[in-house]
């Protein structure tokens, strides 16, 4: 039980915080999109920036016997990346702030499924399969 401790009238006392035990798994949970959403920003710019190392840095690493496919799908990709994991930030703290309204109401809510998860990771499935097709294509201009 977490307690908080407030001053009345000059004497402290102690009073339990309701529904903590809500309030704290709302939280982790927020926490855990927020740091989902992190890493799928800094994945945007990986590809973002390793499609431009490999324009740059990489013919003078093989003396420019392999060609290397620039496209501007790394570009959108990286960006889209980026984008998307802004997204679900901006999901996640709505989420977090509808559902601390909600836990302290004395009405009973009903639970809003998973579509907007499945939505997300629908999008993320599409983006690896891009990201596999861009590959694919890659190595095989290489070749």
């Amino acid at each position: 039980m977490a307690y908080s401790r407030i001053r009345v009238l000059g004497i402290w006392e102690s009073r339990m915080i309701k529904n903590f035990g809500d309030h704290s798994a709302n939280e982790r949970t927020f926490l855990a999109w927020v740091r989902t959403s992190i890493g799928v920003i800094a994945f945007g710019f990986l590809v973002e920036r390793f499609d431009l190392f490999l324009t740059f840095v990489a013919p003078q690493a093989v003396k420019n016997k392999i060609p290397i496919v620039r496209g501007e799908f790394g570009h959108v990709a990286g960006l889209v990346l980026i984008v998307l994991g802004i997204v679900m930030i901006l999901v996640a703290a709505g989420r977090f702030a509808r559902n601390a309204g909600e836990i302290d109401d004395e009405k009973v809510f009903p639970g809003t499924g998973s579509r907007v998860d499945l939505a997300l990771a629908t999008l993320l499935v599409l983006l690896a399969t891009a990201f596999l097709f861009y590959l694919s294509h890659a190595f095989t201009a290489q070749a």
